[in-house]
């Protein structure tokens, strides 16, 4: 099988370590495969594919998309490397509020999968940074919401003593305990 998939601490989030083929001329690997995927608990059709690049420290996040339109996200690093964070915010698990990281770069090619029913936000820790990410759904301008990236009750540890670069809408995300919770339900 061309990949490893190890659960994380918060149930259905799932680190994947993809087999990498590599020798003089460089490397191969899949970075997808819909049979083993499936095979693995990973059952989802994914309908959008992003690229994103960004400078050191570039804190995007924590974004999600109100139901009916959340979006489980599987994302990878191919340039540089980032501290990938996910947030349940699924109001009937026994985890909501709490998070799981994970360090993806270009030098490790490992991939988070993150079901629908989270909040997700990224910190760019080298000089740049490019993320391709599949998305199960489209994105929904009317749906797009976000959390505060250093709200207190989530208490993300970041690893990082300085402000990062944010943008306007992320600057006044609200805290988890403000925003609407009818809207995951």
């Amino acid at each position: 099988m061309p990949f490893e998939f190890e659960p994380q601490e918060i149930k259905d989030i799932i680190l994947v370590k993809p087999q990498i083929f590599g020798d003089n001329r460089g490397f191969f690997l899949e970075s997808y495969k819909k049979s083993d995927f499936y095979k693995n608990g990973i059952n989802i059709e994914f309908n959008q594919d992003n690229h994103s690049k960004s400078v050191k420290g570039v804190l995007r996040g924590l974004h999600y998309q109100a139901k009916p339109f959340g979006q489980a996200k599987l994302i990878r690093c191919v340039k540089g490397r980032i501290l990938d964070v996910a947030v349940d915010i699924r109001t009937n698990s026994s985890t909501f509020g709490k998070y799981v990281k994970a360090e993806l770069s270009e030098d490790n090619k490992h991939l988070l999968y993150i079901p629908e029913g989270f909040a997700h936000g990224f910190l760019v820790l080298s000089d740049e940074a490019e993320i391709l990410y599949k998305a199960s759904g489209e994105y929904n301008k009317n749906a797009d919401r976000g959390i505060l990236w250093c709200d207190k009750d989530i208490n993300i540890d970041w690893g990082i003593d300085f402000e990062p670069i944010l943008s306007d809408k992320d600057k006044h995300q609200p805290s988890l305990k403000n925003i609407n919770k009818q809207e995951l339900e």
